[in-house]
């Protein structure tokens, strides 16, 4: 593992939440917050819409992204990660995600069949974190 991520529990609630009213879709966002050195505080989540017509991918409105970078730098904070489901899947990163992820250092929450994990993309590949949702 490499890496913690801290995560309220109502931001954990918030990622269940959004991945079930998306159903049978796959729910998207972003995160807003810090990133220490291998930690990162999640701070806030900012739903996007899945422009994808595919219901196992998700692709980010880019207007959503733009209105998240806005409201993070007004909070003094960063985009440092996103998030998405895999309804009737694990939470691994697919090969899609792979296809799709080039951000260094950037954090990526999965949600599916067996829970929600944390992941940092780094040197071309996922990495797994631990998650502290105290």
């Amino acid at each position: 593992m490499t890496g913690r991520v801290e995560l309220p529990p109502a931001l954990v609630d918030a990622i269940y939440a959004a991945a079930k009213a998306s159903l049978p879709r796959e729910c998207c966002g972003l995160l807003e917050g810090v990133r220490e050195g291998e930690a990162f505080r999640v701070q806030a989540l900012h739903p996007a819409h899945n422009l994808s017509s595919d219901d196992r991918r998700f692709r980010i409105d880019p207007a959503d992204h733009l209105k998240a970078q806005k409201a993070a730098r007004a909070n003094g904070r960063a985009i440092i990660g996103c998030y998405h489901s895999h309804p009737q899947r694990q939470a691994q990163p697919s090969a899609a995600d792979a296809a799709g992820a080039g951000e260094e250092n950037f954090l990526w929450l999965i949600v599916g069949e067996d829970g929600l994990n944390a992941f940092v993309y780094l040197d071309g590949g996922f990495r797994g974190c631990v998650i502290d949702a105290d």
